[in-house]
């Protein structure tokens, strides 16, 4: 069965609007569709299973909002100003999307805006799981990734750089991207402990070659390296 939703059908704002305007909002809309897609570059491919849990005012508000349609569009891949956002569930239906929708209504300590996805492609077997928020105005923030806290926003192209934790590892990172005339704008650095894992991740202004992802994809103390370009 494609699509478990915990509540019965109800109609959204996607029902009664025109064919310009996609949502009623953009953080009910935009930011939850960037949420997504953020998360699929992550994975690496669009997903064959999603569990999506919506926190807080989302969970009081996602269906009739279209933030449930919302997500599933952008974990197919669709841009926020996609007429296909509308019929996103028949497209996840034909594209071999499974997904479930959870709400939490209240949790105190986190955004009232706030989405967790975690996925799965079942061809790759790889999993991931993102906590993003919406902040309104089409923003968000991605605040943790596998367990490991983040901030990014998707609108600067980032590397995520799973390594092991060894002296000088982030100054030496931050080098090589430097002689690839790449300017970092944020760096973000979160470990599970000393000399255990490590996960950077780091936000530029311009794109990053492809020589030097090999470059780095092959250094012995990196296990993993995700390259995100910026979302729009």
């Amino acid at each position: 069965m494609y699509g478990v939703k915990p509540m019965a059908e109800k109609s959204s704002i996607f029902d009664m609007i025109g064919p310009v305007m996609i949502g009623p909002s953009s953080s009910h809309t935009a930011g939850v569709v960037r949420i997504a897609r953020a998360a699929i570059r992550m994975l690496g491919a669009v997903p064959t299973e999603a569990v999506v849990t919506f926190y807080n005012s989302f969970a009081r508000t996602y269906e009739g909002h279209g933030s449930d349609r919302a997500i599933v569009a952008g974990l197919l891949g669709y841009p926020a100003d996609d007429t296909r956002i509308r019929t996103a569930f028949e497209h996840a239906a034909e594209a071999g999307l499974r997904y479930t929708f959870q709400s939490v209504a209240n949790a105190s300590t986190m955004h009232p805006n706030t989405i967790k996805l975690n996925l799965l492609n079942g061809a790759t077997g790889h999993r991931v799981e993102i906590v993003g928020q919406s902040r309104g105005g089409g923003v968000i923030r991605i605040v943790e990734v596998d367990g490991f806290p983040s901030d990014f926003s998707g609108s600067l192209h980032t590397l995520i750089v799973d390594a092991h934790d060894v002296p000088g590892s982030i100054a030496f990172i931050a080098s090589v991207i430097a002689h690839d005339d790449c300017n970092i704008a944020t760096m973000f650095v979160s470990r599970k402990g000393r000399n255990d894992a490590a996960r950077q991740f780091i936000e530029m202004d311009s794109p990053i070659k492809e020589i030097t992802l090999a470059y780095l994809r092959q250094l012995s103390w990196v296990q993993r390296i995700t390259y995100i370009p910026t979302l729009d």
